[in-house]
């Protein structure tokens, strides 16, 4: 989960396009001890899921805020 601002003239996709891009080019170089040529990799899925926030961006950001503490909890759960 991400909570971002864009500018009114930009469009989402390539908003998420640069995010999704440049991180996946980041995780590569830092963690999987590649340089160059990602050519033919896929990191992220293909889509991406966007709403707009109004009135309730404080719930929104408490949401975010513990949303991985709650996977956690519900991975625990389905150990047994």
């Amino acid at each position: 989960h991400i909570l971002i601002s864009i500018p009114p003239k930009m469009a989402v996709s390539s908003a998420v396009g640069f995010i999704k891009g440049k991180s996946a080019i980041y995780i590569a170089r830092n963690f999987l001890g590649k340089r160059r040529n990602f050519v033919g990799e896929s990191f992220w899925a293909r889509g991406f899921y966007v709403s707009t926030v109004g009135l309730d961006e404080a719930s929104v950001r408490e949401y975010i805020k513990h949303q991985e503490k709650e996977d956690q909890r519900i991975d625990q759960l389905q150990l047994f």
